[in-house]
């Protein structure tokens, strides 16, 4: 890493969000002004810093100076102090205001605006108000300052220092020093282990019990990246032992002083949950006994001469268990229509989205994520939004759509239903009609959730709803190696690995890690 030292002549870009910012400084010994990237918050013309960072070249803006870390002092000169001042730092003072001041206090106006500000009066057209402003605004700077400044000397970064004081503001320095693993708990991006560095700058022992409370949490949710929703209470005390390098005994009465603030919730199976995970597994219970508690009010009218209508038109010949999936779609609440690669999953999807319309119903189609809702949209004609989009998903708001103001369909069709996790599964189960059919399409061997919970796989293995299993590979998709091995592999059988047909096979065994994880 290098030093550099100048003052800020340009501000080109500021984000307010995360404090990223774009800048150009004056350096002595550096004929051009040289362009300064990174996280710095609340630096404005005429600041004169002390930049840690390094040299880069991008192919774009060329040569640029990415800092990691920055210290800013007072100007030493007027016409520093001038531009520092007059760069809108300052609410109330202006370049002609700031001209004004320097001529008046000169070299003692830095000292008059933190010791004396009153005495601004005196200068040519400040009255009391503009001084009253002046005031409140070099206070306002003088805090962020001072925040950062702590944040910094305790091995916070920039970036994060920035979304720290958008949380917390003025307290922001009480709110860290009392507990720095509320950071963990509010501001996203600041994980377990970044908060847990922060306390230790700060000489905050193992054995705290804020330590060993954001830990457990902490535990937990790694749990949950392996699909878990709770983690048995002997399991979680050994692993957050492990983790914290504290004494398993300390865990134990951690999580029972957490039980009885209800930081975490337990069953009566000695599980231990997260409290979001929590209600959402039991809601996802509920709102799957609801469902299938109501009637849709769609009438099937001849469903056998429906299939056959559908098969004509676009030129399909279903199996007899794709047949008996339209069928029970039509007859069900709640269906999941399951089966391996190549299976015909999409195929008997759109059979069954074409069957409730030619009954009258309003379909509604949705997926995990942007590819796989185009994917459908595609293959069905239809349009298809991702669930988050489907629920008008805003933050920090929420879901826009919920309970009080539901779905308007009759028919909810979720593909890829396998990478949804449990909270996104009951707020997206809270946001549907009791009256309303439900339909899952996934394969539970294919990718799972990113958040916690197995949920299709649990609702199948539920037995609480009608499942339709395709196992029939359909010739377009026998010829594919890679469809044909992922069953032989479903199947605990080694893939075929000989034939023309098996490129991709061959050659992944040949490939660095960087390039697998780049396919």
């Amino acid at each position: 890493m290098e030093y550099i030292s100048g003052i800020v002549e340009r501000v080109t870009f500021f984000n307010e969000e995360n404090g990223f910012c774009v800048i150009k400084v004056k350096s002595k010994g550096y004929p051009d002004l040289i362009t300064v990237v990174g996280n710095l918050a609340a630096v404005n013309v005429g600041a004169v810093l002390r930049i840690k960072g390094e040299w880069k070249y991008d192919s774009k803006y060329g040569k640029q100076f990415t800092a990691v870390d920055y210290r800013e002092s007072v100007p030493a000169t007027l016409a520093g102090m001038e531009k520092y001042l007059g760069s809108g730092l300052i609410k109330g003072i202006g370049p002609v205001f700031a001209r004004r001041i320097i001529n008046h206090f000169k070299e003692e106006t830095l000292k008059v605006i933190e010791e004396s500000p009153d005495y601004l009066i005196n200068v040519e057209g400040i009255g009391q108000k503009r001084v009253d402003t002046i005031k409140k605004a070099w206070k306002e700077q003088k805090e962020i300052k001072n925040v950062m400044l702590f944040l910094q000397s305790n091995g916070v970064s920039t970036a994060y220092a920035v979304k720290i004081y958008k949380t917390y503001g003025n307290e922001s320095i009480s709110v860290v020093k009392s507990n720095p693993y509320r950071l963990a708990d509010d501001i996203w991006g600041i994980g377990f282990k970044t908060a847990d560095k922060i306390a230790q700058n700060m000489g905050i022992g193992k054995d705290s019990y804020e330590r060993c409370r954001s830990g457990i949490v902490y535990t937990i949710n790694e749990l949950s990246n392996d699909g878990h929703c709770f983690a048995k209470k002997e399991q979680l005390i050994i692993k957050a032992s492990e983790i914290l390098e504290v004494d398993q005994e300390l865990i134990g009465s951690t999580i029972n002083t957490m039980l009885m603030d209800k930081t975490v919730i337990s069953d009566e199976a000695d599980a231990i949950f997260l409290p979001p995970f929590y209600y959402s597994e039991v809601g996802v219970a509920k709102r799957i006994r609801d469902i299938t508690a109501v009637k849709s009010g769609l009438i099937d009218n001849n469903i056998e001469r429906v299939i056959d209508e559908i098969q004509l038109e676009y030129g399909i010949t279903y199996d007899q268990v794709q047949i008996d999936a339209i069928k029970e779609a039509v007859a069900s609440k709640f269906m999941v229509l399951t089966g391996g690669p190549g299976t015909g999953k999409t195929t008997t999807t759109l059979a069954i989205i074409k069957a409730f319309q030619r009954m009258g119903a309003v379909c509604l189609l949705a997926a995990p994520t942007g590819r796989a809702s185009k994917r459908l949209s595609e293959a069905t004609g239809m349009e298809a939004k991702t669930i988050h989009r489907l629920l008008e998903y805003k933050p920090p708001e929420g879901y826009k759509k919920n309970a009080e103001s539901p779905l308007e369909c009759n028919v909810l069709i979720i593909d890829e239903a396998s990478m949804v996790d449990i909270i996104l599964m009951y707020n997206l189960l809270k946001a549907v009609k009791n009256e309303t059919v439900v339909i899952l399409v996934g394969d539970v061997n294919q990718l799972p959730s990113v958040g916690a919970g197995n949920v299709l796989r649990d609702i199948i293995d539920s037995g609480t709803v009608n499942v339709i299993c395709l196992t029939r590979i359909f010739r377009q998709a026998q010829g594919s190696a890679i469809i044909t091995n992922a069953h032989r592999i479903n199947k605990g059988e080694m893939p075929n690995l000989r034939g023309e047909r098996i490129v991709i096979f061959s050659i992944l065994k040949r490939m660095s890690p960087l390039r697998l994880q780049m396919l």
